[in-house]
């Protein structure tokens, strides 16, 4: 029974380390995101700016599936950091390969266009699929 008690109380330390290292990467993720963005998301939202939610949304869900796969893939906290930090990359720089495709979507976010919104957050979904599939080698 104490051998037991013993491996839940180690998994335990596991999962307290890598989770608190996951909220300190999203977080860190999301202030980033919102630093390299030139409009200011969470004011956007919370005046009820769809376009803003969409993309905002889909982007830290398109940096959360990568760090989930680096969490369930890495050898080690250290290396799940610094997959994590691959995937914080990755994201800004599709932000600003968007931003080269479509110049405008500086003013169209905050002038709710949420077409362009709802689109900036699929692509962040679809490059954080991607990069989380390619973690798994």
């Amino acid at each position: 029974m104490e051998e037991k008690l013993i491996a839940l109380l180690t998994g335990l330390g596991a999962f307290v380390s890598y989770f608190g290292a996951s909220v300190a990467l999203l977080a860190l993720f999301a202030l980033a995101y919102a630093k390299v963005t030139p409009y200011r998301e969470i004011n956007l939202i919370a005046n009820g700016n769809v376009a803003a939610a969409s993309s905002y949304s889909g982007a830290i869900l398109g940096f959360t599936i990568p760090l989930a796969s680096a969490v369930s893939h890495s050898v080690g906290l250290l290396d799940m950091i610094i997959w994590g930090i691959v995937a914080l990359v990755v994201q800004l720089a599709a932000f600003g390969v968007i931003r080269m495709i479509f110049p405008s979507i500086a003013q169209d976010i905050p002038n709710n266009q949420v077409s362009k919104g709802i689109f900036l957050g699929a692509i962040s979904l679809v490059i954080g699929i991607i990069n989380a599939a390619c973690m798994t080698y």
